[in-house]
């Protein structure tokens, strides 16, 4: 049976590159459920009660035959195509908060041991942003059942605030915890129930099937034969998810937390041949003038950049292009003006960034995905320089937690920028715990150059 310090050792890549040298630990495992209710007040001592979860019978299930695992890695099921996309993208909101989530599969795989097996799984990153910044970071687990159904060993999960981990609640690993659980049958049906969590009174979700043949807008048009279930969770509340052939989680709604998420792009099945368009290396070019002019206080030239990208925008969007990740860099745009306007350097920067930001995600349609966060790094190394010169020390803490979570991603392609990177990296991280933020905006230099940014 595994136990958890094989688990941190390992989890998502992170934990190699700190075998390896190249980021300090970003996940912290433990155990803890955020649903459950604390109490009524500080000198209360009674307990809210938890909510009675109505679940369905035994005979309505399709996860109760013990999966076997010949060839766990080999995930074919076009529900669930964890290693068939090389990152998919999502975007939304959550009471008027923008989401944006980012899910890579990463290179390792982890041997979990469970009921007498050691089963391979696939490792999946998931980093979830809250208007810009990081809210969550967590390395899940896969594995596909002989059958054709994909199970979930667990996850290993960071839930910040203010740029610190507040918190690993959700994390739980299969054979140590509990069971793994059924995320995706092999031929879905209507009425179906299967629990991809189900560690009672630590994390549990029951599916049941609503619907085998939805039709749902893709970032390239309408896709068929789309998945939709309901979800109970163990707070009692109720979340709606569809899954997309050659997708897999496609949108999630939870109607009670006002908050919706839906796939704004997904590689390779959207990726386009050819090259960037040139409006989006105008944009990125200008995006990057625009931080000098707006770090110097040139307010007149950064005026004049922001129409002409408004402009490289607007002749962009003439064409097709998948509109949920158009629509985000319009709202960058939106930000990059507002704060030009009102001669705000720190938001201008952070804006200026948002604006690169929204343009890389909009380049993973041409360009390998590798590349792409490398080009992520340096943007978010220009983040830390931005806060720092803002005395923004949280701000600083959640930029080099991203970037860590981003070195884990890129580890395999860094070759001789590795080491440099890596010392750069540790300095970061170390001025950031410190508080010392005109070393963090030096590490972040230290960075650029290794990147050769």
């Amino acid at each position: 049976m595994d136990d958890r310090s094989d688990a941190d050792a390992d989890a998502g890549g992170v934990w190699r590159l700190v075998a390896a040298g190249l980021v300090p630990v970003l996940l912290i495992a433990g155990c803890g459920d955020s649903s459950k209710p604390d109490k009524t007040g500080a000198g209360d001592t009674t307990t809210t009660a938890e909510p009675t979860l109505v679940t369905a019978p035994d005979s309505e299930r399709v996860d109760l035959e013990p999966p076997t695992f010949s060839h766990p890695t080999e995930i074919t099921n076009p529900l669930f195509p964890v290693t068939e996309i090389t990152q998919f993208i999502q975007d939304g909101e959550e009471a008027g908060a923008k989401l944006h989530f980012e899910v890579t599969p990463l290179p390792e795989t982890k041997v979990i041991e469970w009921d007498g097996q050691a089963v391979e799984t696939v490792q999946s990153q998931f980093v979830a942003y809250q208007d810009g910044r990081i809210l969550e970071a967590a390395v899940d687990f896969f594995a596909q059942a002989d059958d054709g159904s994909v199970w979930y060993f667990g996850e290993d999960v960071a839930n910040y605030e203010d740029g610190e981990i507040a918190n690993t609640d959700g994390t739980w690993l299969a054979g140590k915890d509990g069971p793994p659980g059924m995320i995706m049958p092999a031929d879905p049906q209507v009425g179906d129930v299967y629990r991809p969590e189900n560690i009672p009174d630590f994390v549990f979700e029951e599916v049941t099937v609503q619907s085998t043949t939805e039709t749902v807008d893709g970032p390239r048009g309408p896709i068929e034969g789309a998945l939709l279930v309901e979800e109970l969770l163990m707070d009692g509340i109720k979340e709606d998810k569809t899954f997309a052939p050659g997708y897999s989680e496609f949108m999630a709604h939870v109607e009670v937390e006002d908050e919706l998420i839906t796939l704004a792009l997904a590689v390779p099945i959207d990726a386009v041949g050819g090259p960037v368009p040139a409006e989006l290396s105008t944009i990125s070019t200008g995006a990057a003038t625009g931080l000098e002019q707006t770090a110097a206080g040139d307010w007149d030239a950064a005026t004049t950049k922001v129409t002409e990208l408004r402009a490289a925008l607007e002749t962009y969007t003439a064409d097709d292009h998948p509109p949920l990740l158009v629509a985000r860099l319009g709202y960058a745009l939106d930000q990059l003006e507002g704060a030009v306007a009102d001669r705000a350097t720190a938001d201008a920067g952070t804006a200026s960034l948002l604006v690169t930001w929204a343009v890389l995600d909009l380049e993973v349609q041409h360009r390998e995905v590798a590349d792409v966060d490398a080009d992520r790094l340096a943007q978010w190394a220009h983040q830390v320089t931005v806060d720092a010169e803002a005395d923004e020390a949280a701000a600083v803490l959640g930029d080099v937690a991203v970037l860590e979570t981003i070195a884990a991603r890129v580890v395999h392609i860094l070759g001789a920028q590795r080491d440099a990177v890596s010392a750069a990296l540790v300095d970061l991280r170390t001025a950031a715990d410190d508080g010392d933020l005109a070393a963090a905006a030096d590490a972040a230099d230290s960075l650029l150059s290794a990147l050769g940014a």
